[in-house]
């Protein structure tokens, strides 16, 4: 193990992660080949301002700086804790389309694929399984989380196996920068205890299968929902969606929850809705939120839905032709998927390979 590998485990912490980011960050605008992202989405609906901001600025980002890139849509995923199966063929072709409209560029660098295509991936599962206990498996932190918002009265093993699919879907393509929020962290590290595991146990004499893989922390703040909720979510009916029309982007900001204060003042403590609010507009023209907040004075909240919904109609406008244009392209949409599928399993097949033969099972 390396040392900065040895020093990064033996801290352990947020802060560590964070650092290594950081160092990350400043390195890819040197080195980008050396990194290759993963990161992607479950299809079980259309994506909103929440996901824009928070991941799909910066994945355009990394890919237009050279990072090779895989985005995943987590098909398979949707199946633990979602009914809405007859909807995943139809969210897929939704996913893409938010992508690309969001200035996602398939092509040498940049790979777009559902992973139920990939089944080499998914071959990974079996000898990862093994890597974990089921104690590791049942005190994750992410995963009592998610079957708690799942309200599933019985919670089936794919819950529990989640992380190890994200694993599978992170090592077999060697992905090792992945973004994510802190509450993600969590799946990360034991995606890295199967890589390390993997590589102790059958690769004592050869090079290691597995590169350690790190999180790309976002610096986007969380975005809560229109309503006051702690996040935007598609569940929780509360999110604009980038594939909202700008009346229906208004109405949407008509109806946000704010307080009874005329004046408006940047204070995500004591007024987080209206800070929610000024953040957002933030997001849209670079603006300080406070600056932003002063310029609205006593105007009151109708002053500040209405510098909301403008600036975000015009930030998301050029998005939303491109969008109209890629609906009416279905052809298009699918070739997307089907040769980026191609392209992923030809990176799946060698991994699938190296893992054979490190075990000893090829015949």
């Amino acid at each position: 193990m390396a040392e900065n590998e040895i020093e990064y485990e033996a801290k352990g912490t947020y802060e560590a992660a964070l650092e290594k980011s950081r160092q990350i960050e400043e390195d890819i605008k040197v080195n980008p080949s050396k990194y290759r992202v993963l990161t992607g989405d479950r299809p079980t609906g259309r994506l909103h301002i929440g996901h824009y901001f928070g991941s799909l600025q910066n994945r355009v980002r990394l890919s237009k700086m050279g990072v090779p890139t895989m985005v995943l849509i987590a098909d398979y995923q949707v199946l633990t804790d979602h009914d809405a199966f007859d909807q995943i063929s139809q969210n897929t072709k939704q996913l893409v389309i938010d992508y690309l409209a969001a200035g996602i560029e398939p092509g040498e660098n940049t790979i777009i694929y559902p992973h139920s295509y990939v089944p080499e991936c998914n071959q990974l599962m079996l000898p990862f399984l093994t890597l974990v206990s089921n104690s590791e498996l049942s005190r994750n932190p992410t995963v009592k989380d998610e079957i708690t918002k799942s309200d599933l009265a019985v919670v089936n093993a794919g819950m529990y196996t989640y992380p190890i699919h994200q694993a599978c879907d992170i090592l077999f393509c060697k992905g090792n920068v992945v973004p994510v929020g802190k509450d993600q962290l969590p799946h990360l590290e034991l995606t890295r205890t199967i890589a390390r595991r993997f590589n102790k146990k059958f690769c004592k004499k050869t090079p290691p299968v597995f590169p350690m893989p790190y999180a790309l922390l976002s610096k986007t703040p969380s975005i809560k929902g229109l309503d006051g909720s702690a996040k935007m979510s598609k569940s929780l009916g509360n999110a604009v969606y980038l594939s909202s029309t700008a009346d229906e982007t208004a109405a949407l900001i008509k109806k946000a929850k704010t307080d009874g204060e005329r004046v408006i003042t940047y204070d995500p403590v004591n007024r987080p809705e209206v800070a929610n609010l000024l953040m957002l507009i933030s997001l849209c023209n670079g603006q300080e939120p406070e600056a932003i907040a002063a310029s609205i004075g006593d105007g009151g909240s109708g002053k500040l839905k209405s510098v909301l919904t403008e600036a975000l109609n015009e930030e998301l406008r050029p998005l939303r032709e491109k969008r109209a244009q890629l609906e009416k392209e279905p052809d298009y949409i699918r070739q997307v998927l089907t040769e980026g599928a191609g392209r992923a399993r030809e990176i799946a097949v060698k991994t699938l390979d190296e893992v054979r033969s490190a075990m000893n099972m090829v015949i």
